[in-house]
């Protein structure tokens, strides 16, 4: 784009496709958010149990269960061996999240990341600085650490402080605390550190990832060649370091996004005016073009051959 004005974020991509299609990834996984939160409040608030519990654990319909196979790892850890439906209910969700893509939960499913990404719009309307940033490898350690702490203590370590379930907690009984542990995180993400919890600390997003390290839904970067070099995909991206091997390859490289980082959020696919990006599976081998050679500017004629 270096011909043309730099328009904000993801403005091309409105021009060209119109508003909807620039943004319906990012609209689908809100709906899909309110869905699976909604499905737990269903009970409590209008009396309709189809599904009792949260997501820790839960039955649907009294008939499937379904566990969070972090949570299956820390009972397993703290010495309390777990009831068949919810081995039963932890192989289920475990076996979807590993063909799917674990962080699918992170940017489909989990109800604060809303409340990160909320802080990160605001970061950038802001202006504010990029902040601490702590390696990426920070959220195994904490990961470990939770194992740990729940070997030592014999307790699902995490549920103490894990503010995904403080969130479901409050907006059943009343937000009181649980409010201090979602602003909490809000106020990290936009102060602290950009994307700080899920890029860098939580051990949910770091266990999803290793579960789903190897699964068939992967995005694409199929018509890379096409590429314009606006830098888009790498603003919106949660996890903008998986972008790189795929977009800037060599012709024999695979484009598909292998790195279990990636939540298979799609906003790359919205932002992307040329089309860049798809989703596609992990069996798409077909290397992608290479990128072509930029054109060289046109020169403008000299005084002299004007003349002539």
């Amino acid at each position: 784009m270096s011909a043309k004005t730099k328009l904000p974020v993801g403005q091309e991509a409105i021009q060209d496709k119109g508003w909807l299609k620039a943004h319906k990834y990012l609209l689908l996984r809100r709906a899909s958010q309110m869905f699976f939160l909604g499905l737990f409040l269903l009970g409590p608030w209008f009396g309709l149990w189809w599904v009792k519990g949260n997501l820790a654990g839960s039955l649907t319909f009294d008939v499937l269960p379904l566990t969070d196979p972090f949570v299956l790892v820390q009972m397993l850890v703290a010495q309390h061996w777990p009831e068949m439906t919810a081995i039963t209910g932890a192989v289920i969700v475990a076996v979807a999240y590993a063909l799917i893509g674990g962080r699918v939960y992170c940017s489909w499913v989990c109800p604060i990341n809303p409340v990160t990404d909320g802080a990160h719009w605001l970061h950038d309307k802001l202006g504010l600085a990029k902040g601490w940033q702590p390696k990426r490898n920070t959220r195994y350690w904490v990961l470990g650490m939770v194992l740990v702490v729940s070997m030592l203590t014999g307790t699902i370590a995490w549920e103490f402080v894990n503010p995904i379930s403080m969130l479901h907690r409050g907006l059943i009984f009343g937000m009181g605390f649980a409010w201090a542990f979602v602003l909490a995180v809000f106020l990290f993400d936009l102060f602290v550190s950009r994307r700080g919890w899920c890029g860098h600390l939580c051990p949910v997003g770091a266990f999803y990832g290793l579960l789903g390290a190897r699964p068939v839904l992967r995005v694409s970067a199929t018509e890379r060649a096409a590429c314009d070099d606006c830098m888009d995909c790498f603003a919106v991206c949660p996890e903008m370091h998986v972008i790189t091997p795929a977009l800037r390859g060599s012709e024999d490289d695979t484009p598909i996004i292998t790195s279990q980082d990636c939540t298979n959020c799609g906003r790359c696919i919205d932002v992307c005016a040329p089309q860049v990006f798809r989703f596609t599976t992990a069996f798409d081998t077909t290397p992608a073009p290479a990128r072509a050679a930029r054109p060289a500017s046109p020169k403008k004629p000299s005084k002299a051959s004007r003349a002539a």
